[in-house]
């Protein structure tokens, strides 16, 4: 699986963005896919994960409620909508794609294919 993250961008605190990632491959509508995030100086953390069907979403406790995961498997793309942002959403975005499994996971080991980031940028 290939991965294409985009729509990093700069917006003010309070405002939304989405960011969307398209895949190639097979296994993409088999795979959990999920959203993580990187800061600078700090590690790569967890956002949110769904399903292969989209039917089940996991968030990490501080973007539950302001972001939403889903995807297209007719597309072979996840979005992460992004609304109520705050400064300290401000980071790389990467998508990743765990072919082991069709649950959502929030353990950065479980994902097996990365794209390669975009970045997002929060202004106060």
């Amino acid at each position: 699986v290939q991965l294409q993250a985009s729509g990093g961008g700069l917006v003010q605190a309070g405002g939304s963005l989405r960011v969307s990632c398209a895949a190639s491959g097979r296994t993409f509508r088999r795979s959990a896919m999920g959203w993580f995030r990187q800061a600078p100086g700090k590690e790569r953390e967890f956002v949110a994960a769904i399903s292969w069907d989209g039917g089940s979403t996991y968030y990490a406790d501080s973007v539950t409620g302001r972001f939403t995961i889903s995807r297209d498997n007719a597309k072979d793309t996840v979005y992460l909508q992004m609304n109520s942002l705050k400064p300290e959403d401000t980071a790389v975005y990467y998508c990743a794609a765990d072919a082991g499994s069709g649950l959502p996971s929030g353990r950065i080991n479980d994902y097996d294919y990365w794209g390669q980031g975009t970045l997002v940028t929060v202004s106060s």
